[in-house]
């Protein structure tokens, strides 16, 4: 039932003809490929189309996902946690970011909001999370500014950048060791912090496990924490708050 009122607020408001409409209530909800059971829906009920996990699946089998969900009528095919190797081996034509390891079958969509995404990193070790949210929040159509190498080691670096940071809708703030710049941002912000805890640090980091903890004790509110190295699931996030009060036309 949520899938038919999506559909029906698309036709109302001009986004997709009645024909449209039609055609994507007939699809059914998701196509069973034996090894897979790509959703075809997604986009209908959450706002976003599905995106593929390359990590641990074959070439054959992000291919025959990618063209699943291409055949279904799906835009854009984003592909996270891609090896540039394996990338080379997918059927269907893709653009790779290599630095975010993410693969991308089908257009390249432009920003349809008004508001900013920051990521912000503590150190130059942090920017492969930080390319995976940045680019993950530029393909669902975020206009996004990347703040890297500004740890609380240098807070100068960070307040350098304060009125950029006091203009953005949404911060994502990345950090491995200790992971303070998450709570430092916090302080600095009127906007939701998503801090991603890295697995960048000395031993007793725990490979990202003491910055996870003191992100979730941080004392500045507003605050939130995504798993360790998600920058996918940062910047996923992001998009949704960014998106929050419509789009732009």
């Amino acid at each position: 039932m949520e899938d038919v009122k999506m559909v029906l607020k698309m036709v109302a408001s001009g986004e997709i003809t009645p024909e449209e409409a039609e055609l994507r209530l007939k699809m059914k909800p998701f196509e069973d490929l034996g090894y897979a059971k790509p959703d075809t829906h997604r986009a209908l009920r959450q706002g976003t189309a599905e995106v593929i996990y390359g990590e641990g699946k074959t070439p054959d089998q992000i291919s025959g996902i990618t063209d699943g969900l291409l055949k279904a009528g799906q835009d854009t095919v984003i592909i996270t946690r891609l090896s540039e190797e394996k990338s080379a081996l997918i059927a269907t034509p893709l653009t790779y970011y290599k630095e975010a390891r993410i693969g991308v079958c089908g257009k390249i969509p432009e920003p349809d909001t008004d508001g900013k995404i920051i990521v912000a990193t503590a150190g130059t070790s942090d920017i492969p999370v930080a390319e995976e949210a940045a680019v993950t929040a530029e393909l669902l159509r975020n206009n996004v500014t990347r703040i890297y190498d500004v740890g609380v080691s240098g807070i100068h670096r960070l307040l350098a950048h304060s009125e950029e940071i006091m203009t953005a809708k949404v911060i994502i703030a990345i950090a491995g060791m200790e992971g303070a710049l998450a709570s430092v941002i916090g302080g600095l912000a009127d906007c939701p912090v998503i801090a991603v805890p890295t697995s960048v640090g000395y031993g007793a980091s725990f490979e990202g496990i003491t910055a996870l903890l003191s992100m979730l004790n941080s004392c500045a509110s507003g605050v939130s924490v995504v798993n360790i190295d998600n920058g996918f699931g940062a910047g996923y996030l992001a998009s949704m708050i960014n998106h929050i009060g419509g789009k732009t036309e």
